[in-house]
Parts: structure tokens; sequence; C-alpha cells
């Protein structure tokens, strides 16, 4: 079948896809469905798809990757104890705090002195790799009055970077040996959007998605103080930030489940219910995301941005790392 008559019937084949993955994901009866429909798995599919066929209804794909991932990760909450997750996001604050200031200051420094890209690119391709990807620099763009091509560029950057984490992140981590606890830790701060990051810790392990879930997330709420920052750096004012709340009800959901469901049988059951469809509602959604990329998007990143993209990227992995065996 040739690429002009994939184009053409895209929109159906689009449908086809979304209905089999829906249908496969929600049937608890085929043998091994985890490993034939799994998060990677998910996501290639949506990359093959926007490859081989173009996009297909795209405002509807961009609104659904975006709210299915937020009720996603609220249901996540649901099996999730409070104080865990507490402790597991307060060991990775210390390091947090200087990751998110260190992969700023070199990203400036990569992007504006030594490939001298033009300052508003740079500065979101930064964000997005200081915090938490396409949340980050949604957020940042309207305060520094980005252009939509520059934000086009600095999303498919981090969109394409994303991608490859959640294939290669889970290999690496196995060969490395690393523990549930070192790979959750490593996968929040290196991995950039919230969909990689859980979409890599559910591929490696329980604990693993627990703890790469609520770093992640609480690395998010550092969108907060980047924007208004950013405001004073750029002499901005009066401009909107964009708070994820979201992240506030994924709280709600713990707190719940700890105080709420955990008390007996029936409510465990309830929580473990929801928590298996937002796992089942995350894969889906991640392909989505990478039925979101075209050729378009690769073609309007260019050379430049995909450098400063993939150098940040190894510094803060291959730094956080370093840190993970270091406090072993």
């Amino acid at each position: 079948m040739s690429t002009n008559i994939l184009h053409k019937h895209s929109n159906s084949i689009y449908i086809v896809l979304v209905a089999l993955l829906s249908i496969g994901l929600l049937s608890d009866y085929a043998p091994n469905i985890d490993t034939l429909i799994s998060p990677p798995v998910a996501l290639f599919l949506g990359l093959v798809f926007a490859l081989l066929c173009g996009k297909a209804y795209p405002t509807f794909n961009k609104k659904m990757s975006k709210k299915l991932l937020q009720y996603s990760v609220i249901g996540l909450g649901f099996g999730m104890n409070l104080q865990a997750s507490l402790a597991s996001g307060a060991e990775g604050m210390a390091f947090t705090i200087i990751s998110v200031a260190g992969t700023m200051i070199i990203g400036w420094f990569v992007g504006r002195k030594l490939l001298k890209m033009e300052q508003n690119t740079s500065y979101l391709i930064s964000s997005g790799t200081a915090i938490c990807g396409g949340s980050a620099i949604a957020a940042v763009g309207p305060v520094i009055k980005a252009k939509d091509t520059e934000m086009s560029v600095a999303l498919g950057t981090i969109f394409i970077l994303n991608a490859i984490a959640l294939f290669i992140f889970p290999v690496i981590g196995n060969y490395l040996g690393m523990t549930q606890e070192q790979f959750g830790l490593w996968a929040a701060i290196a991995i950039h959007d919230t969909s990689s990051v859980v979409g890599a810790g559910a591929a490696y392990g329980e604990e693993a998605l627990e703890i790469a879930t609520t770093v992640k997330l609480t690395r998010a709420l550092w969108i907060i103080p980047l924007a208004l920052a950013t405001s004073f750096i750029f002499k901005t004012k009066g401009q909107k930030i964009s708070i994820p709340w979201f992240i506030l009800w994924f709280v709600v959901a713990m707190i719940i489940n700890t105080y709420v469901l955990s008390l007996n049988e029936t409510g465990v059951a309830i929580g473990n219910f929801i928590n298996g469809l937002a796992r089942k509602a995350l894969t889906l959604t991640l392909f989505f995301i990478g039925a979101s990329l075209s050729m378009d998007t690769l073609r309007a990143v260019g050379i430049k941005p995909l450098i400063q993209g993939i150098l940040l990227w190894v510094v803060i992995s291959l730094s956080t790392l370093a840190y993970i065996f270091y406090t072993a």
C-alpha cells in the first residue's frame, strides 16, 4: 500500500487502531495483554501511524492526549500510599532543585553561546528539559511571548527525545542492574514529559512507577516558580501562568486511597480497579501522543534545537545516574 493511499485513508485507519487498542486494553480475557499492548508498543504504533499516514483528527488527538493523561495520572493516585509517596518525593527534592537550576544554566550556555540559537527557542527547550516537557513549555511560552513556530520547534524537540526515552531507559536500567527505586528516581528526573516518565516506570515495575510518578509530579510544581522567574528575566508582566491543577487531584486520590479505601477489602478492590483502568488509559494516551508526530514536525525541529536537546538530555541523565549510584 503506497504512502498516498495510506494518507487518503488515514482517518479510517486511525479509528480502527484506536478501537482495537481500546478493546484490547479493556479485555481482561486476552492472554498476556499487558505484554502485547504495553506503553512502548502503544507509542510505537502511534509513531508509525503518524509517519506513514500523516495526522488524523489533529484537534481531537491533541485534546485526548492532554486530558486522558491528566485523568490517568489522577487514577494512578488510587493505587499509591501517601506516606510512602511523600517519602519518595522528599528524597528526590534536593537533587530536583539542583538539576532544575543546573539545566537552565547549561541550556543557556549551549543554546546561546555554543549554538547561537534564537533566545526564545533555546529557553523553551531548556525549560522543557529542566521540569516536565510540554507542560513547562506551554506554561513558559506565553510568559516570554513565544511565537507559534518557536513553540512548535521546542515541543517537537522534546517530543522526539521523549519517544526515544520511553524505549531505551528501561533497557539501560536493566543493563545497569538498577533497583526499582533507583530507576524510578532516574526516570523522573532524566525523562522530560510526564507521559513518558509514567510509561517507562510502568514498563520497569510497580515500585518504579510509584516513585517515578510522585517525584515527577513534585518536580512539575516547579513550573510556577520558573514561570515567575521567567517573567522577571524577560521583564514581562500580566501574563497568565498555566498551573497543572491535576497534580492536586492526584494528591487527593492518594489521600482517599490511603485513609479511606485501604480500610477494607471492598475499598481496596475499588482502588485497584480505578488504578488498573488508569494504567490502560495511560497506554492509550501514549498512542495519541505518538500519533501527534508528523514529518512536518521533524522537519521543523532542525539540527541546532535537536543538538541542544540531546546535549542537555545526556548531561542530566548522566549526572542523575552519578548521583543515584553515589548515594546508593
